[in-house]
């Protein structure tokens, strides 16, 4: 973001940014999004759009950073909640709710299966300690014992990725039965690399 909002006037205007781009991403490829259509979205001229972001980039990180703040607060409430001590059934967990989040947010599924996400933001987002990643780290050293390191960011890293993967590739199938069959392989493949 160029600038930070400070007045009530600037907050809404951000707020209509994100929510007119939301409702794009939801209706078209992003490919077809532009800041001139975002902004007429939004009811606001180019230049206000500007004022606070410097391109159609930054407003896609924004509203990704935003979407992974809220499933991450979302998700440390289950997990206080359920005080899982088993790692499988934990991770089984954090996917299901993580679906159940991407079900509710279509312009954000448009956003993280089209590998529209920055480079820079990815790799904040998915840093050890960040994002559902960041829980599960929490989760292996405090409940489980595992030893903080650097092998095990980079196990986490990996699974990371390798979930972000295949979850792509569950919602790729023809039927919500076959999505659901590979992501009951996924968790299993992914408890075995990282509980075993």
């Amino acid at each position: 973001m160029r600038r930070t909002p400070v007045q009530e006037r600037s907050l809404d205007t951000i707020q209509q940014i994100y929510s007119s781009t939301s409702a794009l991403l939801a209706e078209m490829p992003l490919e077809q999004i532009t800041t001139s259509r975002i902004a007429e979205a939004a009811g606001i001229s180019v230049g206000a759009l500007y004022r606070f972001f410097p391109d159609k980039q930054s407003i896609i990180d924004s509203i990704a950073v935003r979407h992974m703040d809220d499933f991450r607060s979302r998700l440390q409430k289950v997990l206080l909640k359920s005080l899982l001590a088993d790692g499988p059934k934990f991770l089984g967990l954090v996917v299901d709710a993580y679906i159940t989040f991407l079900d509710e947010r279509p312009d954000f599924r448009a956003i993280a299966f089209g590998q529209h996400i920055s480079a820079s933001t990815k790799r904040l987002q998915t840093a050890p300690g960040a994002g559902p990643g960041g829980l599960v780290r929490l989760f292996m050293v405090k409940w489980l014992g595992v030893k903080s390191s650097v092998s095990l960011d980079l196990k986490l890293s990996i699974a990371t990725e390798a979930g972000e993967r295949l979850i792509a590739y569950a919602y790729s199938q023809p039927t919500v039965v076959e999505r659901n069959q590979v992501l009951t392989e996924m968790k299993q493949l992914l408890s075995g690399y990282l509980f075993s």
